[in-house]
């Protein structure tokens, strides 16, 4: 039975193979091919439903979509460098790859992996519209929508046991919907520090693979697996909210150094300061400033034909890096006519101040700046007291966790009737609102502002009582200023409000010397809840004008 069945196999085989090959053969040469038919144009009207529906895939964003734009001048400054692209993408694939292939060499039997062809096609990437936010912070976001049907001629032979084995990638078709924020916006060129990009939903990616001339594509269940888990992997690392951050300028190059705490200043005492006027005395004050600070200095009063005055008067001074700054004091003897002769000065860094630590320095006040700060000196001027103490912002505390930890704890423990020190709540805890701060206002700049008789902008903030102003840019409807106000408070001002005014100063000689463009009364209490508000205001008493004002509150 067995000899018969094998027999009848081995007939079918040779019978079948001949007389399959005469039926195609046949057929192939007799069969008459059919007509091509010309394909029927219509224009989208004539169109039913179900046509139009299989349509709206190819149809671009910006035909659906008027928040899109049309990019056909990007797609065609793409196709023109797309060969030299070709030549540096794929040399960064190899210079990434072939580190990953040493790795395994000697693994799994494999003596080598190398490139044979390595080219990502003559086809580019197609942008099939451009969405771009506007959005009141230094920043500028795109929304693009790209596909990507290439032609990439990529070869991979792995050689395992001497046997070559070719991988070849092929058909590779990728649609991708990503953000691009290029942030923040800077001076220095490219104007741009760096790129985030994220996905706004999951990507597209469709390919060939053949290992030895089979396309394993095609085994049942591969295609989808693979499919599903590349969608999910890159899901897991850039769909949004996740992020891919690509730094573009050194960060120190573009940092903008933000307040961090306040420096407490007590100018104590002067003790036996050299004589600088022609009778005999000198007439004493002290100028306080900080190193790399650009707001004016602070003064003490005058002290009349005095060699040891005693001020006792308290500043306070914004501190933006206490690593780096230093807390300059000069001592002048005031003249009534004349400059003011300088008597001596000194530096004290702030690095060595521990937060919240009051901490009393007796200066032996040098002629010229000495950044190395020796406090001796061989000539005798005389010396300075003052009194020393940094506090941090609640916002900052995390870069001064080591002093700040301990300083805390002696503030917030108390003694009981056992003499047992036990920790108190602190006021942080009990009123997160409470308390002295920095009231920082940033004048962005205006749009549309535009008077009756000139425009030439500037902005005035009135506050308190006090009242401080922008450049002036000439011949503009749109000033741009980007100027910071700080005001110190004691207090937040929870139920107050600030007055900003634009207003055209006349360059010339004429009438109308000033000109009201518009104003706007902003209340604090949302800063003080929400720490920051960066908003556009229209103005009042102006047709289209607006202002953009950032408003930052930090309390101590």
């Amino acid at each position: 039975m067995g000899f018969l069945s094998s027999l009848l196999e081995i007939l079918g085989f040779g019978i079948g193979i001949p007389l399959g090959l005469l039926v195609g053969f046949y057929y192939f040469i007799y069969s008459k091919p059919n007509e091509v038919k010309e394909p029927v144009i219509k224009t989208l009207h004539e169109l039913d439903k179900s046509a139009l529906q299989d349509l709206l895939p190819d149809i671009p964003l910006w035909v659906k979509n008027p928040n899109y734009h049309r990019v056909d001048w990007m797609n065609k400054f793409i196709s023109d460098v797309w060969p030299y692209l070709d030549k540096e993408i794929t040399g960064m694939i190899r210079s990434t790859a072939e580190p990953i292939f040493s790795e395994y060499i000697g693994k799994f039997q494999i003596k080598e992996i190398v490139f044979e062809r390595l080219s990502i096609g003559t086809i580019p990437p197609v942008l099939n519209g451009l969405k771009v936010y506007e959005t009141n912070e230094k920043e500028l976001i795109m929304e693009p929508s790209i596909k990507w049907a290439g032609n990439p001629n990529i070869v991979v032979v792995v050689n395992i046991c001497s046997l070559p084995i070719r991988v070849q990638l092929e058909d590779l078709q990728i649609f991708l919907a990503p953000r691009i924020t290029l942030t923040p916006l800077v001076l220095a060129f490219p104007c741009f520090a760096n790129i985030v990009v994220s996905l706004m939903e999951k990507p597209h990616v469709d390919f060939g693979m053949s290992i030895l001339g089979g396309d394993i594509m095609s085994i049942p269940g591969l295609y989808h697996f693979l499919q599903g888990t590349i969608k999910k992997e890159v899901a897991d690392l850039y769909l949004w909210p996740q992020t891919l951050e690509i730094p573009i300028l050194d960060a120190s190059t573009v940092a903008v150094k933000k307040p961090v705490g306040i420096l407490h200043v007590n100018v104590v005492q002067a003790v036996k300061l050299i004589k600088k006027d022609i009778l005999g005395s000198s007439d004493p004050y002290v100028k306080l400033s900080l190193t790399g600070d650009k707001l004016p200095a602070k003064k003490t009063s005058i002290k009349k034909k005095n060699l040891n005055p005693e001020w006792n008067e308290k500043f306070k001074l914004i501190v933006k890096d206490p690593n780096s700054q230093f807390l300059q004091l000069q001592v002048f003897d005031w003249d009534k006519v004349g400059g003011h002769d300088r008597i001596g000065m000194q530096l004290v860094p702030l690095k060595m101040l521990t937060p919240f630590d009051m901490k009393e320095f007796k200066l032996d006040l040098l002629s010229e700046r000495n950044d190395t700060c020796c406090f001796q000196s061989k000539n005798q001027r005389g010396q300075l007291v003052v009194e020393l103490k940094f506090v941090p912002f609640k916002e900052e505390m995390g870069r001064f966790s080591g002093p700040l930890d301990i300083m805390e704890r002696k503030e917030n423990e108390t003694t009981n009737e056992n003499g047992i020190k036990e920790g108190s709540l602190s006021s942080d805890e009990g009123n997160t609102i409470g308390g002295a701060g920095l009231l920082s206002v940033i004048i962005q700049g205006a749009e549309n502002v535009e008077g009756r008789c000139h425009n030439n902008p500037y902005a005035l903030i009135i506050f308190r009582g006090e009242t401080k102003k922008t450049k002036m840019i000439r011949k503009t409807r749109d000033p741009r200023w980007d100027e910071e106000f700080q005001f110190m408070l004691e207090e937040p001002p929870l139920h107050e409000i600030i007055h900003i005014q634009v207003i055209s100063k006349r360059t010339g000689i004429g009438f109308r010397f000033k000109e009201s463009l518009g104003y706007v009364e902003i209340t604090l209490a949302d800063v003080v809840h929400n720490g920051r508000i960066n908003q556009k205001y229209h103005l009042i008493d102006s047709k289209n004008g607006v202002i953009h004002v950032e408003i930052i509150w930090k309390t101590i």
